[in-house]
C-alpha cells in the first residue's frame, strides 16, 4: 500500500529569505505538503506562517532564531537555506567591501544557519537541506562574477556538507534555477535603460524561451527535501529552462 498522508505530515520546516520570492513560494509549498513552516527573514512574513528575525550575517541574530524554533516547535526537520542577494558587474566592477558582503550573506550565511539547526536535524527521522544555488554555480554568465563565485561556492558547500552529514541521517542538496521571476530580478529590469528588451533577452537566454516562476523552484526544493526522496543526496537539480544542457538550433 502507498502512503496517502501528506509527505510533510509532522514535519517542522524553516525557510530563510522566506518572506518573498523563490523562499516565500518555497514555504507555501512545504505548508501544502503538510509542514509547519517557519520563516526567517529580516521582514515579518505573511500568514500563516511562523515568522522569526534573522540576520543570516549575524551569528546571535541566527541563534536566536532558531532558538525560537526549538521553543515554539520542539524539532526542525527540514531547513531551506535560501536568503541570498545579487550582484552584477565584471571582477573588477565590485569593491572589495561588497565582495565581503555577498559571500558572507550567499555562502558564510548557509553556514551560520545550517551550523545552528545541526542539533536540531539530528533528532529528526527525517532530516534534510536544501541550498538555493543557481545556474551561475555551472554556466558563465557575462556580468556576474562575484553573484557567480558566491554560488559556486553554494555548490561546493552543498557536497561537502552531504559528505559530511550523511551518516548522521541528514540529507544535503540544492537546486540550480535559471533566471526567475523574482522581485530581485524585477528591481533589475526596473533599472535597465529598456525593460522590455532586457526582459526579452533574459528570456531568450534559457531554451524554454522565459523566465523560471518561483512555483517551479519551490516544487524542485520540495522534491529533495521530502521524506520520499530519501535515496537522493548530494545532488544539483537544475531548474533552468535548459540553459545548462540544451544546446538548440536558432529558430
Amino acid at each position: 500500500m502507498t502512503d496517502s498522508s501528506p509527505e510533510f505530515d509532522g514535519l517542522v520546516a524553516a525557510v530563510t529569505g522566506g518572506a518573498s520570492g523563490i523562499g516565500l513560494a518555497a514555504a507555501r509549498r512545504l505548508a501544502e505538503g503538510g509542514a509547519q513552516v517557519a520563516v526567517l527573514d529580516l521582514v515579518e512574513a505573511p500568514e500563516p506562517f511562523a515568522s522569526f528575525r534573522c540576520d543570516v550575517t549575524d551569528v546571535r541574530s541566527v541563534r536566536d532564531a532558531i532558538d525560537g524554533i526549538a521553543a515554539r516547535f520542539g524539532r526542525l526537520d527540514v531547513l531551506v537555506n535560501n536568503a541570498g542577494i545579487g550582484a552584477q558587474g565584471t571582477v573588477a566592477d565590485n569593491d572589495e567591501d561588497q565582495w565581503h558582503r555577498v559571500l558572507d550573506v550567499n555562502v558564510v550565511g548557509m553556514a551560520r544557519v545550517t551550523s545552528a539547526a545541526l542539533p536540531l536535524l539530528r533528532r529528526s527521522p527525517s532530516a534534510a537541506i536544501v541550498n538555493t544555488c543557481s545556474i551561475a554555480a555551472t554556466a558563465g554568465l557575462p556580468q556576474r562574477a562575484l553573484y557567480s563565485a558566491s554560488k559556486g561556492a553554494v555548490l561546493a558547500l552543498t557536497r561537502a556538507m552531504a559528505a559530511d552529514h550523511l551518516r548522521e541521517g541528514i540529507r544535503v542538496n540544492c537546486v540550480n534555477p535559471g533566471t526567475a521571476d523574482t522581485p530581485w530580478v524585477g528591481r533589475l529590469l526596473d533599472k535597465a535603460d529598456d525593460p522590455a528588451a532586457e526582459r526579452a533577452a533574459l528570456e531568450a537566454r534559457q531554451p524554454s524561451g522565459r523566465l523560471v516562476s518561483a512555483d517551479e523552484v519551490a516544487g524542485a526544493i520540495a522534491y529533495l527535501a521530502s521524506p520520499r526522496s530519501g535515496a537522493t543526496t548530494g545532488a544539483d537539480l537544475a531548474v533552468d529552462g535548459g540553459m545548462q544542457n540544451l544546446r538548440l538550433r536558432p529558430t
